[in-house]
């Protein structure tokens, strides 16, 4: 029988499709908002497995430094922070600058 009830990755794109432009946030707080306090792989795997999914913008997820560590799963080495900048996002040697400023909670902006 089929479950009404959305699959982790789908609540992962859910969340990642609320980003802002000009915004980033992190594996971790995805997983956090979600419940899964240690789930920040899964939440990896997710974005990888989004690149065909153009509505998702994967490319504004990061690590909880604001490294661009998800790089290497888009078509190109340089996309990734193509998109960034296009978003009005600096990065200099894979890091998003201002990353305090860039950074978008899930917790604070979408509730609990």
């Amino acid at each position: 029988m089929p479950s009404d009830k959305p699959n982790y990755f789908e609540l992962v794109y859910q969340v990642v499709g609320e980003i802002p432009k000009g915004r980033v946030t992190s594996y971790g707080a995805i997983a956090h908002y979600l419940g899964l306090k240690s789930g920040a792989r899964m939440v990896g795997y997710a974005m990888n497995a989004a690149h065909s999914l153009p509505e998702v913008p994967a490319h504004r997820v990061v690590n909880r430094q604001g490294l661009l560590t998800g790089k290497h799963h888009f078509a190109t080495p340089t996309l990734m922070e193509e998109l960034l900048l296009a978003d009005g996002v600096k990065v200099v040697n894979d890091q998003v600058q201002d990353f305090p400023t860039r950074f978008w909670d899930p917790e604070l902006e979408l509730g609990v």
